[in-house]
């Protein structure tokens, strides 16, 4: 999941809601990776910094949901 977009931090709300529901069910172990920025460390305006996630680490840190045990084809 990504903080880049307002879309995204709601999917990434979602993931981590569900992670939540997941383990307190006891069905299982949830991790829920977060791509966010760090204008300040990167010495870049806050718009820099959400274009350098969606640039360079969203091709190599692919968003998205690997296994989901609540779904039927897993």
């Amino acid at each position: 999941m990504s903080l880049d977009t307002v879309p995204n931090i709601r999917k990434a709300k979602a993931a981590i809601k569900k992670a939540f529901e997941i383990q307190s069910k006891g069905l299982g172990f949830s991790f829920v990776e977060i791509l966010s920025t760090c204008p300040t460390n990167w010495k870049k305006t806050p718009q820099q910094a959400h274009q350098r996630v969606r640039d360079e680490m969203m091709p190599v840190f692919v968003p998205g949901v690997y296994k989901d045990i609540t779904e039927k084809n897993n």
